[in-house]
């Protein structure tokens, strides 16, 4: 069978199967599995008869897909903000919307060759943490997970990108303030926290809306917290925040419910002088953002 009738075979089973995205999943997946740099090569053998080694090696990545595994796991990467991460089972696939995140503290950094001293709480793959480093090339980042496994992606990640000379990874509880700031402050020779930022676990342990493959898959330590998804979010912003440096900023995700709730909370915290709830491209709550400054 040629590539072309191959792969509109695969694209009306996955429509079948009601995948969001049934060609342009089926194109990643084929250029993966026939070892293709680039998925725009397909078109240029379309009319090329696959082998049975192939064809092989395709069924299984559909098979896969069909079953609801994300795409990102079986290709082993996900591209972030131009940059290409691993990923696997032990950490959150990234999102465009936390490239939000990325977006405001480059906004705020007017200087970016300062030393801006850094903290990425639940890092998980090292995504959000990792690309700053790459945009600012003098900064240092403390990287924070519970998940050992998580970290060790995040390490090869660093390693990848090549900036693991300017971050330090720590298996911990981001809860436990005292064990973060000993090993921030033992990196940083520095007492305080220019930018914080965190994608925390935040969906409602009940939330009807989660995607049935999000819950098969992906690692639900990293998904989910009490209080509607609130206590990571109020708790760590709360501890963390008497470490902020005299102009600082916190960033975190949250929920597109959450919006008003962690406004409210960071108001409160009195740390802040300007706190804001930012929308992503769906119009969505997505970032909580306060700014110290004097």
């Amino acid at each position: 069978m040629k590539l072309k009738e191959v792969l509109d075979k695969t694209t009306a089973f996955f429509k079948d199967k009601k995948l969001e995205t049934p060609r342009l999943d089926a194109e990643l997946l084929f250029a993966h599995g026939l070892k293709l740099s680039e998925r725009i090569q397909l078109y240029l053998k379309f009319d090329q008869p696959l082998s049975e080694t192939e064809l092989t090696a395709l069924r299984e990545l559909v098979r896969r897909r069909a079953q609801g595994e994300p795409v990102a796991y079986i290709l082993g990467y996900r591209d972030f903000y131009g940059y290409r991460f691993e990923v696997n089972s032990a950490t959150l696939i990234p999102r465009p919307e936390t490239e939000h995140i990325v977006e405001e503290v480059l906004k705020w950094t007017a200087d970016k060759d300062k030393d801006y001293k850094l903290i990425d709480l639940g890092s998980g793959s090292g995504c959000i943490g990792l690309t700053l480093l790459k945009e600012l090339p003098n900064a240092r980042l403390l990287s924070v997970d519970v998940s050992e496994k998580a970290l060790e992606v995040a390490q090869r990640n660093a390693q990848a990108l090549e900036v693991s000379d300017r971050v330090r990874f720590l298996h911990a509880d981001a809860g436990n303030a005292d064990i973060v700031m000993s090993a921030f402050k033992d990196f940083m020779r520095h007492d305080n926290v220019d930018v914080l930022v965190s994608n925390p676990p935040y969906i409602a342990e009940n939330d009807p809306a989660v995607e049935e493959s999000v819950k098969k898959f992906e690692p639900n330590s990293a998904l989910y917290a009490p209080d509607q998804g609130l206590a990571l979010l109020k708790n760590w912003s709360k501890i963390y925040g008497p470490y902020l440096s005299a102009n600082s900023l916190m960033l975190m995700e949250m929920g597109m419910s959450q919006g008003s709730a962690m406004q409210t909370h960071f108001q409160n915290l009195e740390f802040f002088n300007d706190v804001r709830v930012l929308k992503d491209l769906s119009g969505h709550d997505r970032v909580i953002y306060g700014v110290k400054h004097g």
